[in-house]
């Protein structure tokens, strides 16, 4: 083309000028997907490997080390919670007593415990024992039954329900009724952490030394929970009475148990030693 067009006598047009180099701070810096996004949308969006903002209320749990793992810092409300742990009726108590002294104004309910309960228990936690409603069922059917209803009606500031037995169809079943502004734990036995549910936040716990409770996160709305959680938990007024050797129990029984295995061994060797003059002496 440039040959045709010097044949006709026409001059090559001037090459096109090299744009100039601009300083980097002049060059537009590329957008995240996030910034290119319109605010309210970023407001709504949540990464699965970060901690999800509460989208309903939630009540501390009087742990600060508990509340710095749960989405929104604390147990949820207009949803469902479950606690698993080996065996029922031993923990509950000591492990919401704080969250349940701060709603002790409205009634809290509990369907079918394992085992008798006593206000004096209570009472040692802060916690009103006027308001407490304690519904005694006697199948599993029954007592499924009255948590649906209950949690459906949403009369109450927490309500605690023992349901070894459910399946993860009534669980589901339970999480959409959950509408309540107010918290429902469900308590199962820590087997139960192999069945699927739709439970958004499942919690299993044990006793620790020390008076503690050790926790684990086993589902929430965030990233897996790494390790286990060590909450100091002494029963009621009871840390008024203890004597500082008392607080830490497990020292004793370190200490102790190194007494005996001291003793074992003396004793063994006393015991190789007769019955070497024994054998001489024969």
């Amino acid at each position: 083309m440039n040959a045709q067009i010097a044949r006709q006598g026409g001059a090559l047009p001037p090459p096109p000028p090299h744009p100039s180099p601009q300083p980097e701070s002049a060059l537009a810096r590329p957008q995240s997907a996030r910034e290119a996004l319109p605010q309210r949308v970023v407001d709504a969006l949540w990464r699965a490997n970060e901690l999800s903002d509460p989208v309903v209320s939630t009540i501390t749990s009087g742990y600060p080390t508990l509340d710095a793992e749960l989405p929104g810092a604390g147990w949820p409300c207009r949803s469902i919670t479950e606690l698993l742990q080996p065996q029922p009726g031993v923990l509950e108590l000591r492990l919401l007593a704080p969250s349940l002294r701060l709603i002790s104004d409205k009634d809290i309910i509990l369907i079918g415990p394992p085992r008798e309960l006593q206000a004096a228990g209570f009472v040692q936690a802060g916690i009103d024992e006027r308001r407490l409603v304690w519904i005694r069922t006697d199948t599993p059917a029954r007592r499924l039954w009255c948590t649906e209803q209950l949690i459906k009606s949403g009369s109450f500031g927490a309500l605690i329900s023992w349901l070894p037995q459910a399946r993860p169809e009534q669980i589901r079943r339970l999480q959409v009724c959950a509408q309540s502004a107010a918290p429902v734990f469900l308590c199962r036995p820590t087997a139960a952490q192999h069945e699927a549910s739709a439970a958004p936040l499942r919690v299993a716990a044990a006793l620790g030394a020390d008076w503690e409770l050790d926790l684990h996160i086993l589902k929430r709305r965030g990233p897996v929970h790494e390790g286990v959680l060590h909450l100091s938990a002494i029963p009621g007024t009871l840390s008024t009475v203890l004597t500082p050797r008392m607080s830490r129990p497990s020292r004793l029984i370190s200490r102790t148990s190194v007494q005996q295995e001291a003793a074992d061994a003396v004793g063994s060797t006393v015991i190789a030693s007769h019955r070497r003059r024994a054998s001489v002496s024969q």
